[in-house]
């Protein structure tokens, strides 16, 4: 070798350099291809994608299928698997349903691993020139295109287009870097044939653990096995290094059995960024990800014996080849019948692998009950890569904030008519609450917002920001009427008995208007406008009923002035809590669907 580098003039140096640097290149192409086809498939199917997940709850065949096409969809197990995380942390899912998603995962990811295979092939008209053509007609239809679906189609061609792009640019300068002879010059300038360093130290490692043994491989095999796992954890991507396992194989350097173990190893690799995402989360959310990681650990256990026996190997290998000659197409073949098998052997025991997973992560001792900081937990920052997920998520908090604003107005009100204060502390705690709500909602919709979102879930969340205010301020009323009551008790006000009743009309206006708003901004349903609209009109009546019938009282010296100063800004504070509930119901017509008649 020291010979062969000698040889080597700095232009051939300078060659091979290159040659690094393209492979570097086109790795980064691939990752980014992967990730560009991954989000824009996502946001182009993200309501369909929220009801593949509700399947999922269905049975466990279900969720196999389920986690297989969602996969497919994002083109990353990791993705899929970081997901599922976020839903059990969240509530969405429970423990056992995750299991047999995350197995559907596993089978899914075998996609990507056909697509990188598919991309090493050639022929008359080289694939990879096709997709390059597709890509850049991709660009130009995201450049051009006014839709939101022309959009995202353009992206998703642009990045399988980046695929086959980056993938043909690492099999081209690994092909150059594993030559067994290069062309150097010797000292008169003539061309001549020399070993290639880079081949000779490169093949002669793999060969050092069995990376041509034809299948005879002994102590190797948990070498090989931590060399995939290993690599795939730091670069957190199966795909880049089973297309760099391709590339070696395609250039001779390792052979199919080596390949296989390697493999094995990628598929616990690939539960690094579950198990990193599964980090700050819940009990159940962390023990989603120790079954991802059990059931790959497991499976590659249940594979590794059987193929530590060359007869065993070479078999498996002779089958792969009698289907295709090309090995990438073999190696990726391999890739799917394992995780397939897997799946098949391990989906009858899934209960037993989550009551591993209980035993090995167990419930803290003295584990606090849920409270409502606790639940502030669920929007789940996990969930931001699925923008159309987050916002659904988002939604259920905005209601447990109305809730809470609406239950203080109910609190103030009853403090103020019974007079009793001694609830104030209970409202105040609560208040706190609710602005605790508002700022953990909006910086979570900012977060939110630098995600890449279609046009609909853009309008959801612009409006978001306006429900949260108007919620707010619903809160900031109630806290008015609190004072009112406190006042009153002070100074011993009492209301006349026709004034009370116009405020418990009032009240029940505001409680109907609440109940239609809920559901309206909760279904997304604007089938409940009509009521809206005539219980807030009633509030407005209502309350110019209430000012018309204060001074008509105190004209008959029926009512105090303190009293009616209370009452009447008791009255305007009601109507203006129904012009925010009203404020609120309007957000959701901006993209919800229209009524059908």
């Amino acid at each position: 070798m020291t010979a062969s580098l000698m040889a080597l003039t700095a232009s051939d140096a300078l060659t091979i350099v290159n040659n690094f640097l393209l492979l570097f290149g086109g790795i980064a192409a691939f990752i980014i291809g992967m990730n560009m086809m991954g989000t824009n498939l996502e946001k182009a199917a993200g309501r369909h994608m929220r009801r593949l997940m509700a399947k999922a709850t269905k049975n466990r065949f279900l969720g196999v299928g389920t986690g297989a096409a969602v996969t497919a969809i994002v083109t990353s197990s990791s993705a899929t698997t970081v997901m599922i995380v976020g839903f059990v942390n969240v509530g969405l899912m429970t423990l056992t349903q995750a299991v047999s998603v995350i197995m559907g995962a596993n089978i899914g990811t075998t996609i990507t691993a056909f697509i990188t295979a598919i991309s090493t092939t050639g022929g008359t008209l080289e694939i990879t020139s096709v997709f390059a053509c597709l890509a850049f007609a991709g660009v130009l239809m995201n450049m051009l295109g006014k839709k939101d679906i022309i959009k995202y189609v353009g992206l998703i061609l642009a990045g399988l287009g980046l695929i086959f792009i980056g993938m043909n640019t690492m099999s081209v300068s690994m092909g150059e870097l594993m030559a067994e002879k290069v062309i150097s010059h010797d000292a008169t300038g003539e061309a001549i044939l020399v070993d290639n360093p880079i081949a000779s130290f490169v093949k002669g490692m793999f060969s050092a653990i069995g990376g041509n043994a034809n299948g005879n491989l002994t102590w190797q095999i948990p070498v090989l096995f931590l060399l995939g796992a290993v690599l795939t954890g730091l670069v957190q991507s199966s795909a880049a290094v089973t297309a760099i396992v391709m590339s070696l194989a395609r250039a001779e350097a390792v052979d199919l059995p080596f390949a296989m173990f390697v493999i094995l190893g990628t598929n616990v690799g690939t539960c690094v960024t579950a198990l990193l995402s599964s980090l700050g989360t819940n009990v159940n959310a962390r023990r989603t990800a120790f079954v991802h990681f059990s059931f790959n650990i497991i499976g590659g256990i249940i594979f590794m014996i059987p193929l530590a026996f060359p007869f065993v190997s070479n078999g498996i290998a002779t089958v792969l080849q009698s289907v295709t000659d090309v090995i990438a197409i073999q190696i990726a073949l391999f890739h799917m019948f394992f995780n397939i098998v897997t799946t098949l052997i391990l989906l009858p025991f899934q209960n037993m692998l989550v009551k591993l997973a209980m035993f090995v992560v167990r419930d803290k001792k003295g584990a606090a009950v849920q409270g409502v900081g606790e639940e502030d937990e669920t929007l789940d920052y996990r969930l931001l890569k699925t923008p159309a997920i987050a916002i659904g998520q988002a939604r259920k908090q905005i209601v447990k904030m109305g809730n809470l604003a609406f239950e203080n107005y109910k609190l103030s009100l009853e403090m103020l008519l019974s007079g009793d204060l001694s609830k104030a502390e209970d409202f105040a705690e609560r208040e706190k609450h609710i602005n605790e709500y508002n700022h953990y909602i909006n910086s979570y919709l900012v977060k939110l917002s630098l995600e890449p979102l279609s046009q609909t879930d853009e309008k959801k969340l612009s409006s978001f920001y306006h429900v949260t205010s108007d919620l707010e301020r619903i809160g900031d009323y109630a806290e008015n009427i609190v004072e009112y009551a406190q006042t009153a008790v002070k100074d011993k006000i009492v209301f006349s008995e026709h004034a009370l009743e116009e405020i418990r009309e009032m009240d029940s206006h505001l409680t109907e208007l609440y109940k239609y708003v809920k559901m309206s901004f909760e279904r997304i349903n604007l089938s409940y406008l009509r009521n809206i609209d005539i219980e807030e009109q009633a509030t407005d009546k209502l309350c110019v009923q209430m000012q018309q019938s204060h001074l008509r009282r105190l004209t008959e010296n029926r009512c105090t002035a303190e009293a009616g100063a209370i009452f009447l800004q008791l009255a305007i504070n009601m109507e203006r809590i129904g012009d925010h509930m009203k404020n609120i119901s309007n957000s959701v017509k901006d993209y919800a669907p229209p009524v059908k008649q």
